[in-house]
């Protein structure tokens, strides 16, 4: 857990910014302050702790609330001033009981739009959508419209046209997440599990 960071608290009066971020969606969810008791206690315990300027002393994010932000990866910015803490959360980081204190955020990337998009698809039971249609048909034939995709891919692979290749690959990453829509299981917790494997 400990990280091997020179931070320069003496710049601003012993305290530095930490922006706090969401590991695994990559989101910014909140800005705290940290002295160096606060950054030796989050990387001794794994939780993330603040100095606070209005109580004046260490202050555990969820100590009260059992929302902790348990630590992943602490890193410093180019000039040793700003700590970045990646976290997992337990619960909402926000005391409005948001996800975020920065409020509504996009997820990251495309692909969790796209995954979005196919879910709204679904659930609104958009009648003239492919996407809905298909996942109308039960998981059978989504499966067999990845293993389609799947082997068209393959095919793609062994030739030389790029171009048909990647509209090959799209095509199966459109139609692995409608079939993990079938599967009630989402984007992040595949990413978890890669995370996990690196």
């Amino acid at each position: 857990m400990k990280a091997k960071l020179k931070i320069n608290f003496k710049k601003n009066n012993g305290l530095v910014p930490v922006i706090i971020q969401n590991y695994l969606n990559m989101k910014v969810l909140m800005l705290g302050y940290m002295n160096e008791d606060a950054l030796l206690k989050t990387q001794k315990e794994g939780k993330v702790t603040f100095y606070s300027r209005t109580k004046k002393r260490l202050w555990t994010k969820g100590e009260t609330s059992g929302n902790f932000l348990n630590v992943v990866k602490i890193y410093s910015d180019c000039d040793n001033d700003t700590i970045l803490i990646q976290v997992i959360p337990e619960g909402n980081t926000c005391h409005k009981k948001r996800e975020s204190c920065f409020g509504a955020m996009p997820d990251k990337g495309f692909l969790y739009e796209l995954e979005k998009t196919i879910s709204d698809r679904i659930e609104c039971d958009a009648q003239s959508s492919y996407t809905n249609n298909l996942f109308k048909k039960g998981i059978n034939k989504v499966s067999q419209k990845v293993g389609e995709e799947a082997v068209e891919l393959v095919i793609e692979a062994n030739r030389n046209n790029k171009k048909l290749f990647k509209n090959e690959a799209a095509d199966l990453l459109y139609h692995l997440i409608i079939l993990l829509k079938s599967k009630n299981i989402k984007l992040v917790d595949i990413e978890r599990i890669l995370k996990m494997r690196s």
